[in-house]
């Protein structure tokens, strides 16, 4: 990316806010703006200072992550939200979800995932590491409705191929390439998607497609 990623680290926890400003000191394009030990000082920074992306945790006084992420969310959309948690129960990955977090990592995550993670949520991708997907898949997916089985019959196989990309954390440019076809035409579908199934972000589409078990 050309402009510099400015980060907010919002965790109580002073020796992860150590560790996670001692990992991303020296990455280049990255930086780390200032911190925050609970979600109500998350909130504020994000009004008074100008912030591209929050590392978020989630057991937090006053306000939890989750809990900010819902207002931060509401009231400053173009802040990305980067979940960093112990917590890998389906219940609370949805919540995080259904709260509009750009993306969910499991603390015990590697530096290059984490710079992965930061750099594709800047980008307007989506992306929740692997362990994270097997537990929203193993643990089952909420029950389908005669509505939702009608929208899955709607899709194309086309469509339904690139819903299963797109849930798998692929860009626009990565699935035009496995499906030799061009990113503007991976967008379209990404477009009609939406509107056949009625939502309005990448993160509905990818519960649309966990809930119905297209992945």
């Amino acid at each position: 990316m050309d402009k510099e990623i400015k980060i907010l680290i919002a965790d109580d926890h002073q020796i992860v806010t150590d560790g996670l400003k001692n990992i991303l000191k020296d990455v280049e394009g990255i930086r780390v703006v200032a911190t925050a030990a609970n979600g109500a000082e998350a909130y504020d920074i994000c009004n008074t200072l100008s912030i591209n992306i929050v590392l978020m945790d989630i057991d937090m006084p006053k306000l939890t992550g989750i809990e900010a992420t819902k207002l931060i969310k509401r009231d400053f959309g173009h802040i990305k939200i980067l979940v960093l948690s112990m917590h890998n129960e389906k219940g609370v990955i949805q919540n995080v979800v259904e709260a509009g977090a750009d993306g969910y990592l499991l603390k015990n995550t590697n530096q290059n995932e984490l710079i992965e993670a930061i750099k594709k949520i800047c980008e307007g991708e989506k992306f929740f590491s692997s362990d994270v997907t097997m537990t929203l898949l193993s643990k089952g997916a909420a029950t389908e409705t005669t509505e939702d089985k009608e929208l899955v019959e709607s899709l194309t196989e086309r469509e339904i191929e690139i819903l299963r990309l797109i849930s798998e954390g692929l860009s626009n440019k990565e699935i035009g390439d496995q499906l030799f076809i061009s990113h503007r035409t991976v967008d379209t579908h990404r477009t009609n998607l939406m509107k056949k199934l009625n939502v309005h972000n990448i993160a509905g589409l990818i519960r649309f497609a966990l809930k119905n078990k297209l992945v």
